[in-house]
């Protein structure tokens, strides 16, 4: 009932659909009760010659009967026919829209949700929440909680006519009503569990598919195909044996509930026929009554049957509000920033960080950069470098201290609003499967043809682009792709197009030649004037540019300054320098030769 209630909210923007679909069940129901009656007549009436005794048809010939009896049978079956039809559509379209809805929900929380959130889960299980676990609010409540109101509907109208017409039987037909519900309880809970298992278990292989997809370089580098394919197939095999135990399970359900029915179906019979032999009953009465307990074994088995959907249906719903129950790690500031934008001052006040509590990434760093600054960060590889100047965009927030933007914490501000300040350039390059027009204005899209144009001849790609089958209007992906280095280009082009105020590039040229990156950094530098501008970089021309290099060490500031002074002091940076940025310039040397 709680995770009922939790759904409902999906169903009020259709409840007046709902409320239709819910009249057409009790018309179904009507016409469903009227079913048996033309058989009565023609049995009691046109062949039994027993008088009518309803006031319509009193005085009727056999023949004229007879006529009104079929035409009455077609008529209440098509009439029922065409219901049914038009509660389906209705009952399906209602359901399809709040699956809808409740993907768009876990798909706008999903996006919500910080990146210390995803870092944790598997993209497959995510995957598999949004497009298949969905389907539980349909599943709930268009598959099962209608059905069983319709259910409770007609098992009520027939009641209302099976009691009066013999109580004695009717009372004989619901003695398996009592086992049916206890074979409900005794079924569910290993029904739920084995559902819960089936869930767990696709997931895993919507995981392994999209890791072996988006890794597929590594294993072919490292000749591993065959052993991700059997350990595909093992999670495969595993997921179509839990399957296969839950049909199993359900197959043995709907077994049981049909030998109790059939039991109670031959009681019935028994006990009628020994009171149409006593002559406390017609032949039609008796057809009428044994029409009537096929059906009303039907809504007793749909009651079964739709309580097992919603059984099984609960596990996709739970894992839904799991997501959808998440509180958002980053709560959302009420302060703007003014129309002209930021000036582009940015402070780390004393700021901790750790992904985990007890893996701290960054110790007590303050650091301090002025407006239109350009700043080089450097360090080794886990450094935490990424990490400190992921924290300006708030992708993630600091466990301890904070991070300022023009003096106030940027906790302070809307999250739309601040990182509407801030242009980023991050690896590895990614190209969204629309035009290059739609990438390069990704994050600007009322931005003019002349101004993607422009950021793209900045950062170098302009020729590329003219080059592809339609130009600009190129949708990349199937037909058409880029090299590494020119996606990056096309990712520079989409910053610069931004024009933020606040820059963040990390490691811009690394996938680029040498010739390209001269090029690139000369658009780059264009871009970085009178912006506050971050680089992760690892190249000698990058940092020699700089206005300050921050040297990152174990998660601390370990050395700042000029490219000079660094270099002169013969630190922590000489020594990076030395080691890692050494051969540079003889590679230059060697291309230029």
């Amino acid at each position: 009932m709680g995770l009922l209630l939790k759904l409902l909210p999906f169903l009020r923007p259709y409840r007046l659909s709902f409320a239709w679909a819910l009249l057409q069940v009790f018309i179904m129901a009507g016409f469903n009760l009227l079913k048996p009656w033309p058989l009565q007549l023609v049995i009691d009436d046109v062949l039994g010659g027993k008088t009518v005794t309803l006031r319509p048809l009193a005085g009727l010939s056999a023949a004229t009967l007879l006529i009104v009896a079929c035409v009455g049978l077609v008529v209440i079956n098509l009439g029922a026919g065409l219901l049914e039809f038009l509660h389906n559509r209705t009952t399906i379209a209602v359901g399809q829209n709040m699956v809808n809805d409740l993907r768009g929900a876990l798909y706008a929380q999903l996006q919500r949700l910080s990146l210390a959130f995803h870092s944790r889960q598997k993209v497959g299980d995510l995957m598999h929440r949004i497009t298949a676990d969905a389907f539980a609010v349909q599943t709930m409540l268009m598959n099962g909680l209608l059905p069983i109101l319709s259910a409770v509907i007609l098992l009520g109208g027939m009641l209302a006519v099976l009691i009066p017409l013999d109580a004695r039987l009717t009372a004989l037909s619901l003695t398996v009503v009592p086992a049916l519900f206890v074979l409900i309880g005794a079924f569910n809970r290993k029904i739920g569990a084995i559902a819960t298992e089936v869930r767990e278990r696709e997931t895993l292989v919507y995981s392994l598919v999209q890791w072996a997809m988006q890794s597929i370089k590594i294993v072919q580098a490292f000749t591993q195909e065959e052993g991700e394919y059997r350990r595909f197939m093992g999670a495969s095999e595993a997921s179509l044996g839990a399957t296969l135990r839950l049909y199993g399970w359900q197959t043995l359900y709907s077994a049981a509930v049909n030998g109790l029915v059939a039991a109670g179906t031959a009681a019935v019979v028994y006990a009628g026929a020994r009171s149409v032999l006593a002559g406390e009953l017609t032949i039609g009465q008796l057809v009428v009554f044994i029409s009537y307990l096929a059906q009303l074994y039907a809504p007793v088995n749909q009651l079964t049957q739709s309580w097992g959907l919603i059984a099984g249906a609960r596990v996709g719903a739970t894992r839904c509000f799991e997501i959808l129950d998440v509180e958002a790690d980053l709560k959302d500031g009420a302060r703007e920033f003014p129309t002209a934008g930021a000036r582009g001052d940015v402070e780390w006040r004393g700021v901790n960080f750790g992904y985990h509590r007890d893996m701290p990434v960054l110790h007590r760093v303050d650091l301090r950069v002025t407006s239109s600054t350009k700043i080089a960060v450097v360090g080794p590889s886990g450094a935490g470098k990424s990490t400190l100047l992921s924290l300006v965009p708030r992708f993630f927030d600091p466990s301890g201290g904070s991070v300022l933007i023009d003096g106030v914490d940027v906790r302070d501000y809307t999250l739309k609003s601040l990182r509407r300040q801030i242009a980023m350039v991050l690896q590895p390059p990614l190209i969204f499967p629309m035009s290059v027009r739609a990438n390069v204005a990704y994050g600007r899209p009322e931005a003019t043809d002349t101004e993607i144009v422009e950021a793209a001849r900045l950062a170098r790609i302009h020729d590329v682009i003219m080059r592809l089958p339609q130009g600009y209007d190129t949708v990349l992906g199937d037909t058409a792709t880029l090299s590494e280095g020119e996606k990056q280009r096309l990712t520079i082009a989409r910053a610069m197009l931004r024009d933020a105020p606040i820059l963040v590039l990390d490691e811009p040229t690394s996938a680029l030649d040498v010739e390209t990156e001269a090029l690139v950094m000369a658009g780059i530098d264009r871009l970085t004037r009178d912006r506050t501008t971050f680089i992760i970089a690892h190249r000698l021309s990058t940092v020699r540019n700089a206005d300050r290099i921050v040297m990152l060490k174990d998660g601390a500031i370990a050395e700042e300054g000029s490219f000079a002074a660094l270099i002169a002091k013969g630190g922590a940076f000489a020594e990076l320098y030395n080691t890692q940025f050494f051969a540079a310039p003889a590679t230059a040397a060697q291309k230029t030769a």
